[in-house]
């Protein structure tokens, strides 16, 4: 475990100085973060397989067990300190299995998120699996289909858009993936997913908004990167059935520039929304490593960037 950490330790401190040293942009850092931790599931993943792996009926097999990333890590916008929200899915037809993977997957996020003398490796969140906290902690791929069709709330969608295989057996990703696109590809009224994230938007503002006049939460407020994130996940439910592009995995400031070259907004308020969510990312990096939680600045000094994203989030959700 502590071998593991100070690896991970040593190369975030590598990407830091480069960071520093003006060597990447924000994108290519993501990229780089989402990489690394990537890499650091798939190494959990098979070092706590080991100690499993005689329990399984054919242990000379490889688990048919797969990490799905959601959030920052599923859309390849990791920073210096996010979390990871994770789901754990198999597709292992032998009786009674779910006890082991259940194992596997308890034993994945303690090792990740134990405080060791080497520090921790990273927070985990496993409540977007299906039915949250009541959920099975490892699900079965057949049922996760299943629960996405028939019961998964429309913010369970919206999350699905950022989502992506990570670690594991790559054909039970596969078959994730192919779950992905049936969903997001489902024709859906626009008025009425239109009230859905309006409403969860609400929700989330009633919990987190700072209501300060002079500061302002670079995540939470409004004209800030949930906002961006919500126009995206809007244009991707609502237009993904006549547009494949939509569903790719690209992150939102690419997925803001599919939007407006298939004219689904225009590109005079797609461009400076861009160049907000890139400045707000950049900045959010900043404070987080000096220990701050939650990412406030001075309102006025990002007033331009707020008015951008407000301009978009206002064409967008227009009343007809």
């Amino acid at each position: 475990m502590d071998i593991l950490r100070e690896a991970h330790h040593a190369q975030v401190f590598h990407f830091l100085a480069q960071d520093i040293a003006g060597l990447h942009s924000v994108e290519h850092l993501a990229d780089r973060l989402s990489e690394l931790a990537d890499i650091m599931v798939q190494t959990t993943l098979e070092l706590c397989w080991q100690t499993l792996r005689q329990r399984h009926p054919h242990p000379e097999r490889r688990p048919r067990f797969a990490v799905i990333a959601y959030g920052k890590l599923g859309g390849k916008e990791l920073g210096f300190a996010s979390d990871l929200d994770l789901v754990y899915l198999h597709d292992d037809p032998e009786p009674d299995i779910g006890e082991l993977y259940a194992r596997l997957g308890q034993r994945m996020s303690t090792w990740m998120s134990t405080q060791t003398p080497a520090g921790m490796l990273f927070e985990v969140d496993l409540r977007l699996r299906p039915n949250g906290d009541s959920g099975m902690l490892v699900c079965p791929i057949e049922a996760f289909r299943d629960y996405q069709l028939q019961h998964a709330w429309p913010w369970e969608h919206q999350a699905l858009t950022r989502a992506r295989f990570c670690a594991g057996d790559p054909a039970v990703g596969a078959q994730f993936e192919a779950i992905r696109i049936e969903i997001l590809r489902q024709p859906r009224d626009l008025a009425t997913l239109r009230d859905e994230v309006l409403g969860m938007r609400k929700r989330m503002l009633d919990q987190h908004a700072s209501r300060s006049e002079e500061d302002f939460d670079i995540k939470h407020d409004r004209g800030g990167l949930i906002d961006v994130e919500f126009v995206v996940q809007y244009l991707v439910l609502g237009h993904a059935h006549k547009h494949a592009r939509l569903c790719g995995n690209l992150g939102n400031i690419a997925l803001l520039g599919i939007a407006a070259e298939l004219e689904l907004i225009p590109v005079e308020l797609a461009a400076p929304v861009q160049s907000a969510y890139r400045e707000f990312r950049r900045m959010q990096h900043a404070l987080r490593l000096n220990a701050k939680r939650r990412a406030r600045v001075e309102r006025s000094s990002v007033s331009r960037r707020i008015e951008a994203v407000r301009a978009l989030w206002e064409r967008v959700f227009a009343t007809p």
